[in-house]
């Protein structure tokens, strides 16, 4: 009994881990990266080196929380269906490893900004060529991919405690519909039909997991809802 009560506050700590990291690291890597050219960007890098490897290591904690959080969840709601349950684990752990490996794009700009101070700030070079291909064809393109393996799998875990009655179905829907928004903006940003609208269709979902760790760690799980 003391086991069962434990797991669901250790997922919602895990849940909260997780969206605590991924907004603070990428608002690192935007206050870094900034909104001018790649030029400025790499100069921008080259001052703020500590800022950008906080980013990348607070990136690395968000893959290993959602390893943790993927396996929580399959413990929690594997009765419910075991297949869709492994699915959705394998959908989270791809997400993971994914998100990990694009940060090799990110670390890539931190030596290549400082030789781009020290080359003088070259207007036109293959600094820029360089810096365009790690920040948005490694980086940002494996984090639109990585959102996608997130999307899916998050339909499947919300589905799936909808099912179960475990949390206010009223929750689960909530997390299927932002979640599903998401997707549709990951999947215009997958091929190249970004509409920009930035944090309006994210602010469901992010108010959903803001939500979610604090109810769990707070009223557990209800196993007797069938």
């Amino acid at each position: 009994m003391n086991s069962d009560n434990n797991i669901p506050r250790l997922l919602g700590a895990a849940f909260l881990i997780v969206f605590v990291t991924s907004i603070f690291s990428n608002t690192l890597l935007s206050l870094t990266i900034g909104s001018g050219s790649i030029s400025d960007s790499l100069a921008s890098i080259s001052n703020n080196l500590t800022q950008m490897r906080i980013s990348i290591l607070l990136e690395l904690i968000t893959s290993v929380g959602i390893v943790v959080l993927a396996v929580l969840l399959f413990v929690v709601l594997q009765k419910q269906n075991k297949n869709i349950a492994l699915v959705a684990l394998g959908w989270w752990l791809a997400e993971a490893i994914i998100l990990a490996v694009s940060k090799i794009g990110a670390f890539a700009l931190i030596p290549l900004s400082q030789e781009y101070v020290k080359a003088g700030a070259p207007d036109s070079s293959y600094f820029q060529t360089l810096g365009n291909f790690f920040y948005y064809g490694v980086d940002r393109q494996g984090w639109a991919i990585h959102m996608l393996f997130f999307c899916l799998g998050g339909i499947l875990w919300y589905y799936l405690f909808y099912r179960s009655k475990y949390i206010p179905r009223v929750l689960s829907v909530w997390g299927i519909v932002g979640v599903s928004l998401v997707l549709i903006n990951i999947l215009l940003i997958l091929f190249d039909r970004n509409l920009d609208l930035g944090m309006i269709i994210f602010a469901p979902y992010l108010l959903f997991e803001a939500l979610i760790g604090p109810w769990l760690m707070v009223k557990g799980i209800n196993y007797n809802k069938t």
